[in-house]
């Protein structure tokens, strides 16, 4: 007789992200050496007091991290990835259920709000060092 697997409907899940992430992934140490305590006061003059919430500046920079040490270069493909790899997940500090930016907010920011200073350039550069 052919089996069948039935997958029963839970109401609580106890799953841990950070024990899924390997203890020697390169976003681990990427992570241990990474200091974004000063994005959000470098990026406040290109924000308005007013309006709904932007994409957070740190989950911006820790995406653009990703793409730029996994080779992902479309930010389509890179939200894509994000939404599904665990160790992304967890180094953008989404957990399971946070949501990740569509790639149209993402490019909006790189190439509308950002496009006229190298604000993110510099920031970037200053966090891979």
């Amino acid at each position: 007789m052919m089996g069948c697997q039935a997958v029963p409907a839970q109401l609580f899940y106890d799953f841990c992200l950070d024990d899924h992430v390997p203890a020697d992934h390169l976003l681990r140490g990427i992570d241990r050496h990474l200091d974004l305590d000063s994005v959000r006061a470098q990026l406040k003059p290109f924000y308005s007091n007013t309006g709904r919430p932007s994409v957070d500046p740190e989950l911006m920079m820790r995406m653009l991290i990703i793409g730029y040490s996994m080779g992902i270069r479309s930010e389509r493909r890179l939200c894509e990835e994000v939404h599904l790899n665990l160790a992304y997940r967890w180094f953008c500090r989404l957990g399971l259920d946070g949501k990740v930016p569509d790639h149209s907010s993402f490019s909006k920011n790189r190439h509308g709000r950002f496009r006229q200073s190298d604000i993110l350039r510099h920031m970037f550069e200053t966090v891979v060092e």
